[in-house]
């Protein structure tokens, strides 16, 4: 029972430490999260109960950033994406993978911040507009690329698709290998 009212009045002092910049950060987080979700599920899915649902998907990493929910939010954004394309014959339009994934990368790198940042200390506001410049640029050099690698996969004969799709999987395992060697290499 003490460990118990200890509990609570660690977290009731906590709470009422809290300082303003962390809490609009996580509540820029919940933001990008339930866009990236409602863009990503279909609209014949809309209804009370799956909005709420999405919702709470939505708070979860604004909630506990450090913990395994911005994974799992990436994880039903995704599915609500695959879904929404392969399930409800939706077209896959270029804007909305594009919106998509800028936001996936924007809940993703703004719980990256969050999880650093004290939720009671005194903050620069200059910190978070220069990690929202750098994920900004980010986004938007993705984008670019994106676009041109789209747009390359329609020249040429019709196996121009699939030899985009090849290059960018080798791209994404090579990434994914450097990232593994320089882990392993500190």
């Amino acid at each position: 029972m003490d460990a118990t009212r200890e509990r609570v009045r660690v977290v009731r002092t906590a709470a009422t430490r809290v300082a303003l910049l962390p809490l609009l950060v996580r509540g820029g987080i919940f933001l990008v999260v339930l866009a990236g979700l409602l863009l990503a599920y279909p609209v014949q899915l809309f209804n009370a109960r799956s909005l709420l649902a999405l919702t709470v998907v939505a708070v979860l990493p604004a909630a506990a950033p450090r913990r395994v929910w911005p994974t799992f939010a990436a994880l039903v954004t995704v599915t609500g994406w695959v879904f929404a394309s392969a399930g409800y014959d939706r077209p896959i339009a270029l804007w909305r993978l594009l919106a998509v994934a800028a936001l996936l990368y924007l809940g993703h790198t703004l719980c990256a911040l969050v999880a650093v940042l004290p939720y009671d200390g005194a903050i620069d506001p200059n910190v978070v507009l220069r990690w929202l410049g750098r994920a900004g640029a980010v986004v938007l050099a993705s984008a670019v690329i994106g676009v041109l690698l789209t747009r390359s996969g329609q020249l040429g004969p019709n196996d121009g698709f699939q030899a985009v799709t090849v290059a960018g999987l080798l791209v994404a395992v090579g990434l994914s290998g450097l990232l593994g060697w320089l882990l392993r290499r500190r």
